[in-house]
């Protein structure tokens, strides 16, 4: 009864913290993730518990059981990792797999291999450095895409970025790990085999979830849906997320990596709406105290006794990884703010290290004082990453905009530009548009042939030019070849079926969004090569069918479901029969 009682103690000290104090710093305009961090810091083993002997009352304010927070906290990466699965899927997967696999990959290999000679060179054995390397080029995925998206950033060149090389550290947990193992067994004869034994079950692991999931998920998930009971649709999410990062710990992988297979299942599906909304709370809860028990880990005392040396591998880190994140990604085309600012933003150590860290300790790999060090400067740039994070952005901005002001001809297309969106046709809707693009931060270009609707918007700093869409030219002096994508908005039918024709036929990988006047009209633009086209009498019908489900009393979230689930029934529709009067 004691047990369940400090249990519960501790459950509310937690909620305390992510009821009252998290928004009270959220109030002061800092960052929730700090005000966990400072909570961690503040309620674990080495802070106010310092004190109880001569203040006893503390103890009800403080979490003790570290190693059970820990275990429970690590279902916050879970669900974090899932939640981004959610928000993609396969074939964006895979569209993305020059920087995942490209960038992400290189920034592994050249990070650690520096991190590891600076290890060595302190007199650290090659088991040792070779260790230190490969888990502190891991950056923390789950306070950095927290960061990006509390900041609504997540979609910007700086989120993309961020996330492809994030995504490629979590891919490169197994490899670490079982690095660590074959350290610890010192099996040099075996390892070569070894290591391709263990990633062709790992390969395995994942062609196994992706095949099996897409084969089952549909079917039980429209069984358990025709029950109408919410209950049982939860039980279910939860079953599958929890079940594949079961099955990829079992295969050596990490659970993060399931949950994030489990994401990528499901964001093909048509019940990805549903389970965002019901998911996000336990995501939100879960991560609060993932970044909690990073606090409760950090030794002030050891801190105070080592200043110096410290602060200078905090410092030294980021000297080292944020460099080469900018150049690898300034050689991967990305502009100088956004290399600027996500070698910045990646610079910390990450969870993995505690670990990757842990276990080589455990192990009697790496000496227990070179592991506590070690993790303490790992959580102390964990929580450095949120004022690094602001300081970051701030520098990218000053540096954009005095780029922007040193240009010449202001009517001249940067060739650093990538990853933008090209809007043809800048009238009602291409307006609303930039302006969706603008307050998130995405980069976009502005293209119309009526010169006074240019002239207006660039006396006012608008980042629209003249030109016309159908000559493919004109397309790449705005660089459709390294455009995000191309949206054409024109009224008139004939324009945009021409513009999207030439763009298909010239780029035929670039995303093309086109807006139709009718369902008809959007089936052509289809053939002629868009990737979606939007008929407006379609969408105006779905918000007005939206705006009076509301009004008539159903509830808002339920209304947004109906809407969404119809609009895309009628995409797949809209695919169908184009793909019908193709064939």
């Amino acid at each position: 009864m004691h047990g369940e009682a400090l249990n519960l103690r501790e459950v509310m000290v937690f909620l305390f913290a992510a009821g009252i104090v998290v928004p009270l710093f959220r109030r002061l305009k800092i960052s929730p993730v700090f005000g966990f961090l400072i909570v961690g810091l503040a309620i674990g083993p080495y802070g106010l518990a310092r004190f109880t002997d001569g203040l006893p009352w503390l103890r009800y304010a403080l979490i003790t059981d570290l190693e059970g927070v820990r275990l429970l906290a690590e279902l916050g990466v879970v669900f974090l990792l899932f939640m981004i699965g959610l928000e993609l899927s396969l074939d964006r997967l895979w569209a993305m797999r020059r920087r995942v696999f490209g960038l992400g990959g290189a920034q592994i290999a050249v990070t650690g291999s520096v991190i590891t000679l600076v290890a060595w060179f302190f007199d650290n054995s090659i088991a040792v450095a070779v260790i230190l390397g490969a888990s502190f080029a891991l950056s923390s995925t789950a306070i950095v895409m927290q960061l990006l998206a509390e900041n609504r950033r997540m979609g910007t060149a700086t989120g993309r970025i961020s996330f492809a090389i994030l995504l490629c550290q979590d891919l490169a947990v197994l490899p670490v790990l079982f690095l660590v193992g074959v350290f610890a067994a010192r099996s040099d004869t075996a390892v070569f085999p070894a290591f391709a034994w263990a990633m062709g079950g790992a390969l395995i692991a994942v062609a196994i979830i992706l095949v099996v999931g897409r084969l089952v998920i549909r079917p039980v998930f429209r069984f358990v849906g025709s029950t109408a009971s919410r209950e049982m649709f939860l039980a279910l999410v939860l079953l599958v997320i929890v079940g594949t990062a079961f099955v990829t710990e079992q295969f050596g992988l990490s659970m993060a990596l399931g949950a994030f297979l489990a994401g990528l299942l499901f964001a093909e599906t048509e019940y990805r709406h549903e389970i965002e909304v019901d998911i996000e709370p336990f995501k939100g809860l879960l991560l609060g105290l993932f970044f909690i028990s990073i606090g409760m880990g950090i030794d002030v005392v050891q801190v105070a006794a080592e200043p110096i040396w410290l602060i200078a591998s905090v410092v030294g880190l980021y000297l080292i990884k944020s460099p080469i994140i900018y150049v690898l990604s300034r050689m991967f085309g990305e502009s100088r703010p956004v290399a600027l600012e996500t070698g910045l933003l990646l610079g910390q150590g990450g969870e993995f290290a505690f670990l990757v860290v842990g276990m080589a300790n455990a192990l009697g790999l790496m000496p227990n004082d070179t592991a506590q060090f070690m993790l303490i400067v790992a959580g102390l740039t964990m929580m450095a990453t949120p004022p690094m994070a602001y300081f970051a952005r701030k520098i990218a901005r000053a540096i954009g905009t005095r780029e922007a002001n040193s240009e010449q001809d202001d009517a001249d297309i940067s060739a650093d530009l990538s990853g933008h969106v090209i809007i043809v046709g800048y009238g009602r809707v291409g307006q609303m548009l930039g302006s969706v693009l603008d307050n998130q931060e995405l980069p976009n270009i502005g293209l119309d042939i009526d010169a006074g609707l240019v002239a207006q918007y660039r006396s006012t700093g608008g980042g629209i030019f003249f030109g016309d869409a159908n000559r493919p030219d004109i397309l790449r002096k705005f660089g459709a070849d390294r455009a995000a994508a191309l949206v054409v908005t024109m009224d008139s039918p004939r324009v945009v079926e021409q513009v999207v024709e030439t763009a298909h036929q010239h780029w035929p990988d670039l995303p093309v969004y086109a807006r139709a006047r009718d369902r008809a009209q959007a089936m052509r633009l289809i053939a002629c090569g868009a990737s979606h086209a939007i008929p407006e009498t379609v969408e105006a019908s779905l918000q007005l069918g939206e705006m009076v489900l509301m009004g008539i009393g159903i509830p808002d979230q339920a209304a947004r479901r109906i809407i969404e689930t119809r609009r895309q029934q009628e995409q797949d529709v809209t695919d169908l029969r184009s793909q019908s009067g193709d064939g």
